[in-house]
């Protein structure tokens, strides 16, 4: 899945990878189809001199409303004019869980919707669409008082973002978001239509959607159906959409131009030297070890039963992914290439900030950033238990905090609330709040007690803070109590403390809402502590070498990703993996030799639906497909379009020399894997005997079906 790989052997390519990385902030050209581009920035000189492809009026608009982002955290897009949405599976499989129970376990069956009506309403998820960007970077900036300090002015950038948030939000009814670019070196404001009425399709068996399961997974050859179709409602029917991708009748093929739109997590490209000494030598080690803990605890409880194992797939395949993906990070981090690399890099743009200061940068901005990440060191853990709610593994106390604060954000002028409690924010946050989706208690239990059990071992079991959160028990004790004694279980207990208000709360005797009042204030000190030392800082300092980079490479630069919609490209293309031809395409026959070659046993063992249609699919359709285009974690589920801007394929994880693409770009061996249109196509039809749906993405008339 495009969050990870089951060994991490990142091989001699890192070395190349990491003066991709360099160049990113280097005066020097990007190499070859490297680059996440904001839609209203996009490469065209370098699309017309490197695949000579000038879009035409209307392409890129056109994409950019055709793709979408589910709030599951991944990308997807529209795919007819009745609101049907393509994304992956895994994508998609939150929805999954939350609509299964124990008698219907959609993610071992699958699901399909034969009539409109059969369709589910999923409980909480949302898809947005991106209608239009604006730069406010100048009403933003123009906030700050002058001669304000760092953390005086990320304040009052922070309530001008909201200001603006709200007056779009007020003026124009879509969801609006002001987003950091270039870490502070830019402000965007994203105007969203969004869609809160979302039912399912169709989904296949997680045994095909991820088969080959840990020994595929972040590999190729490989042979996944991850796909999954929702479908937006608005008013009880099924939305008209303004813009939806056409079909490819015939797919790609080896050297195509194709392109992805979809919304890239997070990269740290653009980090200075001693950001990635942090990550290296901090953040990532401390981020793995609570990742493998919690696979130990959710592992544990699978064995218990069928039932455990179920109420836990969903976030134990969430832990492994992330766990995986971080060790590909972090290897790459510990190759020396890599930041020998970057410092020659970093070092070739300090000595043009030195010898240029009306470039508006100063060495002393990397010394700031330096500073505020050794400062940042001494309270991270600090930071990550509390702040981040390590300590909490727990949804209850999700909404318990929430609860919690928003009780207090209300009561604050709505520029100075937290992010996620502004007006433009109130409506994710009660569909989230209010989700009926199940909460199972063991699980609540099981992980509430193992993070207590993390925070009591870090803080020490004497440590006041501990006792108070402990109450004199042990941690799977303490665990029990809170758990079993709640009530957030109930949507309209929530409801009820949330319209009772700051009162409500205070005075609530519930022990997670007690648990949360508890922490607040310490988790509010250190969120003050890293806005102040480390957010504003680097803000004003990346903001500064930023604006360097851009007097001397103008716009030929993009910014690292920020789960915004971002075009990619590339070319389908295979690579040689120790003098051995990696070829760009698999086949769906090639699913059935593997399944024979395993004698069925898993993680090869087909489906029966897929056993049964064997003689009914033409084993030599392509099935999987790989190119250069630059892609990580987030982009699960964009589309795959042709230079028609037709879609021939949809993203679903990358191979393991991908890994790195996080802090560097290389397209030597670095590739993403996607499912081939024409595979799609001939399992709704062959396998699932969805051919309404598939006559829907062909895009022919319903009278027709």
């Amino acid at each position: 899945m495009r969050c990870t790989p089951r060994s991490i052997v990142l091989c001699a390519s890192i070395a190349a990878a990491a003066s991709a990385a360099a160049a990113a902030l280097a005066p020097a050209g990007l190499l070859a189809d490297e680059g996440m581009w904001l839609f209203n920035r996009l490469p065209v000189k370098q699309l017309e001199e490197r695949h000579g492809f000038a879009p035409a009026e209307g392409w890129a608009l056109h994409l950019q409303r055709s793709a979408v982002r589910l709030s599951s955290g991944g990308s997807g897009s529209f795919v007819s004019p009745d609101g049907l949405v393509m994304t992956n599976h895994h994508v998609g499989s939150d929805a999954l869980q939350k609509l299964s129970t124990k008698e219907r376990n959609l993610l071992e069956t699958g699901f399909l919707a034969k009539t409109r009506d059969e369709e589910l309403r999923c409980p909480d998820l949302e898809i947005l669409s991106l209608v239009e960007i604006a730069d406010v970077t100048g009403r933003v900036n123009g906030a700050v008082p002058a001669g304000a300090d760092a953390a005086a002015a990320n304040k009052a950038r922070r309530e001008m973002m909201a200001t603006i948030e709200k007056e779009s939000k007020d003026a124009t009814g879509l969801q609006s978001e002001a987003v950091t670019l270039y870490q502070g070196g830019e402000y965007h404001l994203y105007r969203y239509k969004r869609y809160a009425e979302v039912r399912l399709v169709m989904a296949p068996e997680t045994s095909i959607a991820f088969y080959g399961g840990d020994v595929d997974n972040f590999e190729f050859p490989r042979h996944d159906l991850d796909i999954c179709f929702f479908r937006v409602y608005e008013d009880g029917k099924p939305a008209k959409v303004e813009r939806h991708l056409r079909w490819s009748p015939k797919g790609t093929r080896d050297g195509d131009l194709v392109f992805v739109a979809g919304h890239p997590g997070s990269t740290r490209r653009l980090n200075t030297v001693d950001h990635f000494r942090f990550l290296r030598d901090l953040e990532y080690p401390s981020r793995l070890a609570t990742l493998a803990r919690r696979e130990v605890t959710l592992e544990q409880l699978s064995i218990r039963g069928a039932e455990e194992a179920r109420i836990a797939r969903d976030e134990l395949f969430g832990v492994q992914n992330s766990r995986k993906a971080l060790r590909g990070v972090l290897a790459g981090l510990l190759d020396p290439a890599i930041l020998t690399a970057k410092s020659a890099a970093e070092a070739e743009l300090r000595a043009r900030v030195a010898a240029e200061p009306k470039l508006g940068a100063s060495l002393e901005d990397w010394s700031r950033i330096a500073q505020a990440r050794r400062a940042f060191a001494q309270f991270y853990d600090e930071y990550q238990l509390l702040e981040s709610a390590r300590a909490f593994w727990s949804e209850l106390f999700g909404k318990a905090r929430t609860l919690v604060r928003l009780a207090d954000e209300r009561e604050k002028p709505n520029a100075e609330r937290l992010p996620g409690y502004r007006e433009s924010d109130m409506e994710t946050l009660e569909l989230n709040l209010y989700s009926p989706a199940p909460i199972y208690p063991q699980l609540e239990r099981t992980t509430l007690a193992d993070s207590l059990t993390q925070l009591a071992a870090y803080l020490g079991a004497e440590h006041p803070l501990a006792r108070m959160i402990l109450a004199g028990k042990a941690p799977i004790d303490r665990a029990a109590e809170i758990v079993g004694g709640t009530r957030l279980l109930d949507v309209e207990a929530r409801r009820e403390l949330a319209k009772g208000g700051k009162a409500a709360v205070a005075a609530s005797a519930d022990p997670m809402i007690a648990l949360a009042r508890t922490v607040d204030p310490y988790a509010r000190a250190a969120r003050r502590k890293f806005e102040d030392l480390v957010q504003g800082v680097e803000r004003e300092a990346y903001g500064n070498i930023s604006r360097a980079v851009f007097a001397i490479k103008g716009t030929e630069v993009y910014p690292d990703a920020t789960f915004t919609l971002r075009l990619a490209f590339g070319v389908v293309k295979g690579w040689n993996e120790a003098g051995q031809d990696v070829p760009a395409f698999t086949t769906m026959g090639e699913a059935f030799a593997k399944h024979d070659a395993h004698e069925g046993k898993e993680p090869f063992k087909l489906p029966e639906s897929w056993l049964e249609a064997r003689d009914r699919i033409d084993p030599r359709t392509p099935f999987n497909f790989v190119s250069t285009a630059d892609i990580i974690g987030g982009n699960s589920g964009s589309p795959v379009v042709d230079r028609r801007g037709e879609l021939v394929g949809i993203i679903f994880d990358g191979n393991i020399h991908s890994l790195v693409l996080d802090i560097s770009y290389t397209e030597e061996k670095a590739r993403a894997v996607s499912v081939d249109s024409r595979a799609i196509l001939e399992a709704l039809r062959k396998v699932y005997g969805a051919s309404a749906l598939a006559d829907e993405l062909e895009g022919k008339p319903r009278g027709a079906r």
